[in-house]
């Protein structure tokens, strides 16, 4: 196969090109920061698309309490070496409880959902995800985090979410 490259925009607008032999991908960040950039605030982000699951189906939002540790998510996509992406989600101030996937909320603990392109495509119940099969062209994929009884989770009325945009173009 001939040589295509990898190219990584990040938020700065620096651009890395890496040469790989299979195709070309390009991630973009795509965060929106709340007004408070200290460390525990980072990672939010708020998509007015993404209020639940497919099509108007959803379970609705729970506010973080005033006080308690505000939960952040960073999406991190990373090429894989034989093909597909690996999905890294880094979380604080929030464990994935799949044992409670279901039940009541606790703070600080649940799950996360997984979209694409505004398409929920599943749960998310570690910080890893193998993902493939995804078509040329541009790929929105989002992160939320949710609540064991699947709300989004909020802050400062933004959705607790991150998104990152991949470009994938045909060898």
């Amino acid at each position: 196969m001939g040589s295509a490259s990898y190219f990584l925009l990040l938020a700065s607008a620096v651009l890395l090109s890496v040469p790989l032999s299979t195709s070309s991908l390009a991630i973009a960040r795509t965060k929106n920061l709340l007004t408070d950039n200290t460390p525990a605030h980072n990672h939010h982000h708020h998509d007015g698309g993404m209020n639940g699951e497919k099509e108007g189906h959803s379970h609705g939002t729970r506010e973080i309490t005033r006080g308690q540790p505000v939960p952040t998510v960073d999406l991190i996509v990373h090429e894989d070496t034989m093909k597909g992406w690996n999905l890294e989600i880094q979380v604080s101030n929030f464990k994935f409880a799949p044992e409670n996937a279901n039940k009541e909320h606790r703070s600080g603990e649940g799950h996360a959902h997984l979209y694409i392109n505004n398409e929920k495509i599943t749960r998310l119940y570690s910080n890893w995800f193998y993902l493939d099969n995804l078509e040329p062209g541009r790929h929105k994929i989002t992160v939320t985090l949710n609540s064991n009884s699947h709300e989004d989770l909020v802050y400062n009325n933004q959705v607790i979410a991150d998104t990152e945009v991949i470009e994938i173009t045909a060898p």
